[in-house]
């Protein structure tokens, strides 16, 4: 089964503005642009066959199209990442078994998140759209909580059924644990990686619906399948001695370079 990975992008992020073009120090002192980093990423995991940026910004395209990545135009008028990636698609002429969006705000994402993503829907016929969670830690536990507690929206947690089927994203921390964890302990919350694969049916009906309201409070993309009854396999992923961490604030940057740095990332 083919599969396309596309990176959408947008300079006017509401709450962050220019963030794909923000620069991130490695731990060897190099600095290089959110959206070469996320590209990176991409580039990383293994049977993949094509990776493209989408995005509606000349500036973007152009940082892009300078460290070698290709780029489809899209819209300003996408609502969120899932729309820019099913125009991109469209724009590519389709042609692929398996659309992933990996979202350029995830440059820690390891690549193996992303092959057991697809393996995952792959293992899944009834799947249409499936998306990684990973069990937080008590550290990972604790910064979700301070970004609460601090007033900022930062990282997303899922709660599933048996059968791995979604049933909520949220914005706030679910679900509710009045318990004190150690940094390297299991927590019960498990935390949503911003990557999603499609099947191209999915991925069509996508843009055709209407944002219901659960979607425009929380700010989610992924709950539009959700409100619309059609199920969201959650794929859990092992971070095997990995710190995972988006980029949602310009609080998050120190984070996350100091990740790379504990990490010996480049």
């Amino acid at each position: 089964m083919s599969v396309l990975i596309v990176i959408p992008a947008r300079y006017a992020s509401t709450r962050y503005p220019g963030k794909p073009l923000v620069t991130l120090r490695g731990a060897n002192g190099q600095e290089k642009s959110l959206i070469e980093r996320s590209w990176l990423a991409a580039q990383a995991v293994a049977g993949i066959d094509r990776v493209v940026v989408a995005t509606d910004d000349d500036r973007i395209r152009d940082a892009a199209q300078a460290f070698g990545a290709e780029v489809v135009m899209t819209s300003e008028h996408c609502a969120n990442g899932t729309e820019r990636v099913a125009e991109a698609f469209d724009a590519l002429g389709g042609g692929y078994d398996i659309v992933v969006n990996l979202q350029g705000d995830a440059p820690l994402t390891p690549a193996w998140f992303v092959e057991d993503l697809v393996s995952g829907l792959r293992a899944d016929p009834l799947a249409e759209v499936a998306s990684p969670v990973l069990r937080c830690d008590g550290r990972a536990l604790s910064a979700l909580l301070e970004d609460r507690r601090a007033g900022r929206v930062g990282g997303t947690t899922a709660v599933f059924g048996w059968d791995r089927r979604a049933l909520y994203f949220s914005k706030e921390v679910i679900p509710y644990t009045g318990q004190t964890y150690d940094d390297d302990a299991d927590t019960p919350v498990f935390h949503h990686v911003g990557v999603y694969a499609y099947r191209p049916s999915a991925l069509a009906a996508y843009p055709r619906w209407q944002a219901g309201p659960l979607e425009q409070l929380e700010g989610l993309e992924q709950l539009r399948f959700l409100e619309r009854e059609r199920p969201v396999l959650c794929v859990e992923v092992q971070a095997r001695g990995r710190q995972f961490w988006e980029l949602n604030n310009p609080q998050d940057v120190p984070r996350i370079e100091a990740m790379m740095a504990e990490m010996s990332l480049p």
